[in-house]
């Protein structure tokens, strides 16, 4: 049976009339008969009844059309994916971002993709809100959590890197009130506490409201999550502004690695409970559900991947805090 045969008999039918069926395929009306017929004797079945007004399929008939339309569809796929192989990646890629991780990691990574596919047009935005991607048409985001439950049945979800939240504190901070011991003692520091994104505990995607003044720790290779309360006089949507606080010296922060792997390799920063750290933080690619993705996306993801697998944000070895007794503030 060829691919010219599926195509005969589904026109047969979608048309009702060989005749029909004929000027649609640019034939002469005694070759689709002809051919038609010859299919049937070939098969042993009888693919349509055919009456003076009206050519109807049998139910072997609708059975082949059935399994034809399914085949050429699947024709269609693998000719354009291998089309799209032979050539240059081209056309929009429309994404969204955070600031921080957008502006910092990713928007270098797009630069380079963008210079090696110079036919691609890069669109990013960067928001601290998670768009409705499909709504807003977007074809993907980069975001350090994974789909909102009330969208993982619809998007598709990637890990592209591991990436912790952890506690830090400048040195002269700690030298001033001392080195907490435990999750416990944070409630006796000043913590600087971000609000963005959803809430630093990571509520993000749960349906649950941020809890700005609780943090979610868990100890390394323990999978209980401790809910810390913490408070401090300082706190901001700004996580660059929480940062630079920190860095002067005003309390201790949890923060993404990728934002402070920089200041912990020099020791401006240091480990706070470095045992402990926020789960769930990790760099995930979000996407609408689609049954074909563009070979341009499917490529720029994979080159993020590859780029981000390695973590290149993780220091080689970042001083730890060493606890001490509190001094009286």
């Amino acid at each position: 049976m060829e691919r010219s045969d599926l195509e005969l008999v589904l026109a047969v039918r979608r048309h009702g009339s060989l005749a029909a069926a004929a000027r649609s395929l640019h034939l002469a009306p005694p070759v689709v008969t002809k051919r038609l017929a010859a299919l049937e004797a070939q098969l042993g079945l009888r693919l349509f009844q055919r009456t003076t007004r009206r050519v109807s399929p049998t139910a072997e008939g609708d059975t082949l059309c059935e399994r034809a339309s399914a085949l050429l569809r699947d024709f269609a796929a693998v000719e354009a994916e291998l089309r799209e192989r032979q050539a240059e990646p081209a056309g929009p890629i429309r994404l969204a971002a955070t600031f921080g991780f957008g502006r910092r990691w990713l928007g270098p990574a797009l630069a380079a993709f963008q210079r090696r596919h110079p036919a691609v047009d890069i669109q990013l935005q960067l928001t601290e809100h998670l768009p409705d991607l499909a709504v807003e048409g977007f074809d993907g985001a980069i975001w350090l959590w994974t789909a909102p439950s009330d969208r993982a049945s619809e998007w598709v979800s990637r890990k592209l890197a591991h990436n912790q939240r952890v506690l830090v504190a400048a040195p002269g901070y700690l030298r001033r009130h001392g080195t907490p011991r435990g999750p416990a003692e944070l409630r006796d520091h000043h913590c600087l506490v971000v609000r963005e994104n959803g809430g630093v505990s990571g509520s993000a995607g749960t349906g649950a409201p941020p809890r700005f003044d609780h943090w979610r720790l868990q100890r390394a290779g323990d999978p209980q999550v401790h809910h810390t309360p913490v408070a401090g006089p300082l706190s901001s949507n700004s996580g660059e502004l929480v940062r630079d606080w920190c860095l002067d010296g005003h309390g201790i922060m949890l923060r993404s690695l990728w934002d402070i792997a920089p200041q912990l390799a020099t020791g401006e920063l240091v480990r706070v409970l470095p045992e402990w750290s926020m789960p769930d933080a990790d760099v995930h690619w979000l996407a609408p559900y689609r049954a074909q993705v563009p070979r341009r996306i499917r490529l720029l993801v994979e080159v993020l991947a590859q780029r981000f697998a390695g973590e290149p944000w993780k220091p080689l070895s970042a001083p730890a805090a060493r606890p001490a007794p509190r001094q009286k503030r």
